[in-house]
């Protein structure tokens, strides 16, 4: 695994390009921050390989008894489109570090960083049929890894609707455990005494990262009505100096939508905002590229009862709600079939400590997005998924508790 890292860190120009050309996403961001990223977590979960150790019980009766942790065996890997580099290195590092084979089936839109992922690992000295990587599209080559009676294990980060076919898939089939990363429409809630600027500048990277294709943007931005109107000034400001282009230009903040289909999608989420009645502050258009590029989009007067405030969107598209009382955004911030993530932007630690223990998501950052760390556990609630990546918690998604117990000499148990 070591070693697999090492290659990966030797190829990073070559596996940013890919992953660039494949999604469009920045180039520059994939080569100093996802790729090294992926490595890092690579490296974390190869010194946790020798550290998986059962328990020692103490029995009640005059039994001695241990448990094993061993690996679940065969796991399938559905990773998604919108980063391709992070999912692989999420998924792959935790099932080798448990000792388990695995089937990794990367999104027909971005498949060509996981095949040379496979290539490196193969260098590495990975043995064969280790690290197996299979193209094809969901309806075929994923639906076969779902219902595969060879498969001891699914995960699954994806829509919410195609989780739920994956779970029924295991279901039918050999009732494998599936662990799922679902979809997200997350709250960024900004209280009235903050630095505006600061906070402004962390709304528009909380939405518009990787042009939006990302399940843990908060793009339900709720400002409380003290700050609302000079935050819509900062935020309308800032959105106009995000430079759409070629992702290959270090001077670019956001590059083209990953295809013409969600391109599509995203320019009808659009169009159904203005229809609903809310006020179009900013973007809205496409791009003057050729290509399939649209504007940072900011949206105001929006009520939690539009489709741009329920739906995950996907893409550059932010809704700006106002709010009064930390009790109402507490109840606004819940009301949502998701619970991927929030944000809490505030210099009352009181505040603070209140809202993260009452929002129902599995991620809360307070006063930053986007904080990710190798032993911070990330996960859902409710239609958000199941199970935790990241962190030494993730490795037990890929091992099974054997428990084994012997009689004490001379114990009625003989």
């Amino acid at each position: 695994m070591l070693k697999f890292a090492d290659l990966i860190d030797e190829n990073v120009e070559e596996i940013a390009a890919l992953d660039a050309i494949d999604g469009g996403k920045l180039y520059f961001f994939l080569k100093i921050v996802e790729i090294p990223g992926a490595v890092e977590y690579l490296r974390y979960c190869a010194g946790a390989a020798d550290k998986i150790h059962g328990t020692t019980l103490k029995m009640s009766r005059e039994l001695q008894a241990y448990t094993l942790r061993e690996p679940i065996g065969v796991v399938g890997h559905i990773i998604p489109w919108n980063s391709p580099s992070h999912m692989f290195a999420m998924k792959v590092s935790p099932a080798l570090a448990a000792g388990c084979t695995m089937v990794v089936k990367p999104a027909e839109q971005t498949p060509l960083s996981a095949l040379y992922y496979a290539h490196l690992a193969k260098l590495a000295g990975l043995p064969d049929g280790v690290l197996n990587v299979v193209t094809g599209y969901g309806s075929t080559a994923g639906a076969a890894i779902s219902s595969h009676m060879d498969i001891d294990k699914v995960s699954f980060t994806g829509s919410t609707e195609v989780g739920r076919l994956v779970m029924q898939a295991a279901a039918l089939s050999n009732l494998k455990p599936v662990s799922l990363e679902l979809g997200g429409k997350s709250p960024f809630i900004v209280f009235d005494d903050v630095d505006v600027d600061q906070i402004a500048s962390l709304a528009l990277q909380g939405t518009f990262l990787n042009k939006g294709e990302i399940c843990i943007a908060g793009s339900r931005v709720f400002v409380q009505e003290g700050i609302y109107d000079k935050f819509l000034i900062k935020l309308v400001e800032k959105a106009k100096s995000w430079v759409v282009g070629d992702p290959f230009d270090p001077n670019v903040h956001q590059g083209p939508q990953v295809d013409k289909n969600h391109y599509e999608r995203v320019l009808k989420f659009i169009e159904i905002g203005k229809k609903e009645g809310a006020t179009l502050l900013a973007g809205g258009n496409l791009s003057n590229r050729k290509g399939y590029y649209i504007e940072p989009t900011i949206f105001t007067d929006v009520s939690d009862d539009m489709t741009i405030a329920k739906e995950e969107i996907f893409g550059p598209v932010m809704s700006v709600l106002k709010f009064k009382t930390v009790e109402e955004v507490i109840k606004r911030a819940n009301a949502t079939k998701y619970g991927l993530a929030a944000g809490i932007m505030t210099n009352d630690l009181n505040i603070a400590n209140r809202v993260s223990r009452s929002i129902r998501a599995g991620v809360i950052w307070i006063n930053c997005y986007f904080a990710f760390d190798n032993d911070l556990p990330f996960g859902g609630y409710k239609m958000s998924g199941f199970g935790r990546e990241m962190g030494l918690e993730s490795l037990n998604m890929y091992l099974q508790v054997k428990s084994v117990a012997t009689p004490i000499y001379n114990s009625p148990w003989l």
